[in-house]
């Protein structure tokens, strides 16, 4: 089932990045990140209280919170980058890069998470590598 979520998730991302480069045009970028958030937002609490998720809240733990808020400030900081890269770049250049996130949080994987290194996986960080500096040629 989190192959399905998965490939959900890259759809929906791809077409983040396009209607973005299309409705970013002559908007400044950090307005259209706060409207983006205000839309994801309203959708995320629509989707807990759709649900009974409130229930959970009082269930999180100090260090939780903690870690959730800075993946927030994170998750906002990379969407303030991210529009201003888009607003200025092409979109065929900058999404490569902003997807390179993907080799970052492998390596950061291995070295926080103590997640397994492989070698297939050092393979494929090397190939996402290279073929996001082919992607920018």
């Amino acid at each position: 089932m989190w192959f399905i979520f998965a490939i959900l998730s890259s759809i929906f991302a791809a077409l983040t990045s396009i209607l973005a480069k299309l409705g970013i045009e002559n908007v400044n970028s950090n307005l259209a990140t706060a409207i983006r958030t205000f839309v994801v937002l309203i959708m995320a609490w629509g989707i807990v209280f759709l649900t009974g998720g409130m229930s959970g809240i009082s269930e999180i733990s100090k260090k939780s919170w903690i870690f959730l808020i800075l993946s927030g400030l994170a998750t906002g900081a990379s969407w303030i980058c991210y529009y201003k890269a888009l607003q200025i770049g092409e979109a065929t250049k900058v999404v490569p890069i902003d997807k390179f996130s993907i080799v970052l949080t492998m390596l950061l994987a291995f070295v926080i998470l103590h997640e397994q290194i492989t070698v297939y996986k050092l393979i494929g960080i090397l190939l996402i590598t290279a073929g996001t500096f082919v992607m920018l040629l």
